[in-house]
C-alpha cells in the first residue's frame, strides 16, 4: 500500500518496513555512500511504499518552477549552440528553469561529484543534462543515490544501463556520408574522427568501414585518424593525410568543426575543393552555409536532441519510466558543394 504523500511517514517509520535503523534510513535520505547497495536499495524501497518526501523535495515541489542543472562541454561552438537552443526552447514551454554550467573535460572530471549532487539536492534541482561530457559510472552514481536524474546528449563514453542518453543514428549517418562519396567514385577516402573513446565518433567511423566494404574497397589505417572535435584537428590530420605518398581524394570528417579545419589547410596547400579534394562533414550546424564553399554535412537534428534531452530529464524527475534508455533521432545527408567526381 502507498502512503498519502500528503502524509510524512517519520523515519522509524520507513526503518521499520526496511528491517534498519532510522540513522541508515537518514543516511539514503541523505545520499550518502556508505551504505550497503541492497540495504539502501530495501530502504529506497520503502520510501517508495509510504511515499516519503524530503525536505528538500517537498520545498522544491511547492517553491516554484521546475529547476534543471545543464553542463556542457564548451558553449562556444555551433554544435552546442544549437542543442542549447532546443533545451531552452522546451523550457520555455514547459514552465521549466535551466541553470547552466561550462566545464572542460578536465574540469568535469575532477569535480567532487558527491558535493555537486549534494549541492543539487538541497537547492531542489530535479535533474540533469550533460552535453558531450565523459562521466564514469562512479560519478553518476552520485546523483542516482539521491534520486537526481541523469540524461547525457551525445556521450563520449557509453553511460551504465541507469542513464538515459540522447544521440543521432550516427552509424548510418557514417554509412550515407561515404556512400555518397563512393557513388561519385572517389576510391581513397580518409577519415578524421573524433576522440577514441568517443561512441559517437566510434560509430560514425563503422558506418564508414560499412560502405567500404559494401563497395569492396579494403580500408586503410593510414586513412583513419582520430583527435578532437576542433577546427585545429582537422588542420593538423589533413596535414597528416595529404602528405601520404597516395593522398585521399576525399575526406570524410567527424563534425563540421573538424572540417573547418580542413578547409583551412587545403587552402593553405593550393588545394581546391571539390575539384583537388571532396569533404563531408558532420552535425549539420549553420557553419555549412558559411562555407566557401557550402559544406555537404550529415545533418543531427541537434535542437530536437536538446529537446528530447529535457523532456526526458522532467519525465523521469516526474517518476516515470521510459519506454527506452537510449534515444536515437535520425541523421540526413545534405548535399551541398564540397563534394564532386575525382579528377581523372
Amino acid at each position: 500500500m502507498v502512503a498519502d504523500r500528503g502524509k510524512k511517514p517519520v523515519l522509524a517509520t520507513v526503518a521499520a518496513l526496511a528491517g534498519v535503523s532510522a540513522p541508515t534510513v537518514s543516511k539514503v535520505i541523505n545520499g550518502r555512500d556508505d551504505v550497503a547497495a541492497g540495504t539502501r536499495a530495501r530502504v529506497q524501497e520503502a520510501l517508495d511504499r509510504l511515499g516519503y518526501e524530503s525536505p528538500v523535495q517537498r520545498r522544491a515541489r511547492s517553491s516554484g518552477p521546475a529547476m534543471v542543472d545543464l553542463v556542457i562541454d564548451g558553449v562556444n561552438t555551433h554544435y552546442s549552440q544549437e542543442v542549447l537552443t532546443g533545451i531552452l526552447d522546451y523550457a520555455a514551454t514547459a514552465g521549466v528553469e535551466v541553470v547552466l554550467g561550462n566545464m572542460t573535460p578536465g574540469k568535469l572530471r575532477s569535480t567532487n561529484h558527491e558535493q555537486w549532487a549534494q549541492h543539487m539536492l538541497e537547492r531542489g534541482r530535479q535533474g540533469l543534462v550533460l552535453v558531450t561530457s565523459e562521466v564514469t559510472d562512479k560519478q553518476l552514481d552520485s546523483f542516482s543515490r539521491r534520486n537526481i536524474p541523469v540524461v547525457v546528449i551525445d556521450p563520449l563514453n557509453p553511460p551504465h544501463s541507469g542513464i538515459v542518453s540522447v544521440g543521432a543514428t550516427n552509424w548510418a549517418g557514417g554509412k550515407v556520408a561515404t556512400e555518397h562519396l563512393l557513388a561519385l567514385g572517389h576510391r581513397r577516402i580518409a577519415y578524421l574522427g573524433g576522440p577514441e573513446a568517443a561512441e559517437c565518433s566510434v560509430a560514425r567511423q563503422h558506418g564508414y568501414l560499412a560502405a567500404l566494404m559494401g563497395h569492396g574497397v579494403p580500408a586503410r589505417p593510414d586513412y583513419m585518424l582520430a583527435g578532437e572535435f576542433y577546427h585545429q584537428f582537422g588542420v593538423r590530420g589533413t596535414k597528416q593525410l595529404m602528405a601520404l605518398a597516395e593522398p585521399p581524394t576525399a575526406i570524410f570528417a567527424g563534425s563540421d568543426t573538424i572540417a573547418l579545419g580542413v578547409l583551412e589547410e587545403a587552402r593553405r596547400q593550393g588545394l581546391r575543393i571539390p575539384e583537388d579534394l571532396s569533404l563531408v562533414g558532420f552535425d549539420g550546424t549553420n557553419l555549412t552555409e558559411q562555407t566557401l564553399p557550402r559544406l555537404t554535412s550529415v545533418a543531427q537534428p541537434l535542437k530536437e536532441m536538446g529537446r528530447a534531452a529535457l523532456r526526458s530529464v522532467l519525465r523521469l524527475a516526474g517518476g516515470e519510466v521510459l519506454d527506452s534508455q537510449h534515444v536515437e533521432l535520425a541523421t540526413e545527408l545534405v548535399v551541398r558543394d564540397s563534394t564532386a567526381a575525382p579528377k581523372t
